[in-house]
């Protein structure tokens, strides 16, 4: 710090209040100090400060093991940039199972971390349970929790999402129309199943029985495999793009052609979505926005700031060709 310092032609105590962010340090001053941090190669020690200031600046991410889906990979993406942006660290604890030892070993994981808040990506209620029942301590919000966590949820708006896709078969002339369902045991799975039923209530059509199962590519195969030996079906409402995917094969081993015979729609609008053949019908998560409100709600809670933060997010359809009027 006392080479900053030289090199910059201040005060090591200026140096000091550059890295801890003090308002009465003028511009030109905190980027001379900046360019010669930069120069000198010059990182502070974050053990160090945190023996100072009594604290970490460190925000903890817990995942759930499906971390390696988009939507959870995006958000943890977007919520480093942000913490990173606010000036905190973000470690991650991926849960290895949702027992309630393997849920209690993750968070002790990151409090021993000394994490000042926590975001939770594990939208399952025996997570859920477990966090409120241990008491975690420290701030923390959850994404796409539900409406039994309203108060500390940031979410995508997963029952109209679901509605929106099954609304867009319903007006293109579809009457028999199938959902391959996510994991139940998932809040957004029950979520796009609740929505996707209550749009085919509404127009007065019958909910037909189809298999539930996860989020996987091979799920939406076999499932695709049983549901379409019915072939008065002409429309799939898949819980996400990766089961449309799996749906895509099932069609092609079976012979009915996408969009001609049978139109699909899927959720999460992931990257590789438009570039499926024929492209996907989909609905959009915006997932980096996720991230960076639920940095933005953490961090003014931490910092004792009472002020509105971002609340949730609306889905968007995106048709593409994968859909047809009947």
């Amino acid at each position: 710090m006392r080479d900053v310092a030289q090199l910059a032609g201040v005060s090591h105590q200026t140096v000091s209040r550059v890295l801890n962010g003090h308002p009465s340090i003028r511009e030109s001053t905190r980027e001379r100090v900046l360019r010669a941090m930069d120069e000198l190669r010059y990182r502070p020690n974050r053990a160090a400060r945190a023996l100072v200031t009594a604290r970490s600046n460190t925000i903890g991410v817990l995942s759930a093991s499906a971390a390696a889906l988009y939507g959870p990979v995006s958000s943890i993406g977007a919520i480093q940039d942000a913490g990173r942006e606010a000036g905190y660290y973000v470690t991650v604890a991926h849960l290895a199972d949702l027992e309630p030892r393997g849920i209690a070993a993750g968070i002790d994981h990151l409090l021993a971390q000394a994490v000042e808040g926590i975001v939770v990506i594990a939208p399952q209620d025996t997570v859920l349970d477990e966090i409120a029942a241990i008491g975690v301590g420290v701030p923390y919000v959850t994404l796409q929790a539900g409406h039994d966590y309203a108060e500390i949820e940031l979410s995508v708006d997963q029952v109209a999402g679901a509605k929106a896709a099954t609304r867009h078969l319903i007006d293109l002339g579809h009457r028999r129309i199938v959902h391959l369902s996510g994991p139940t045991e998932w809040i957004e799975g029950r979520a796009r199943l609740h929505g996707f039923e209550a749009e085919v209530r509404e127009a007065g059509l019958e909910v037909l029985a189809a298999p539930r199962g996860d989020w996987t590519a091979e799920f939406g195969y076999r499932a695709g495999l049983e549901v379409l030996q019915d072939a008065s079906v002409t429309g799939v409402f898949a819980s996400n793009d990766q089961t449309a995917l799996g749906l895509y094969h099932a069609a092609h081993e079976v012979g009915r052609r996408v969009p001609d015979e049978l139109s699909v729609v899927g959720f999460d609008d992931i990257p590789e979505a438009a570039h499926f053949w024929p492209p996907l019908t989909t609905v959009r998560q915006d997932f980096t926005e996720l991230g960076r409100r639920s940095v933005a709600r953490l961090v003014a809670e931490i910092e004792g700031r009472d002020e509105p933060t971002p609340g949730n997010i609306q889905p968007e359809l995106i048709v593409r060709s994968s859909t047809r009027a009947v």
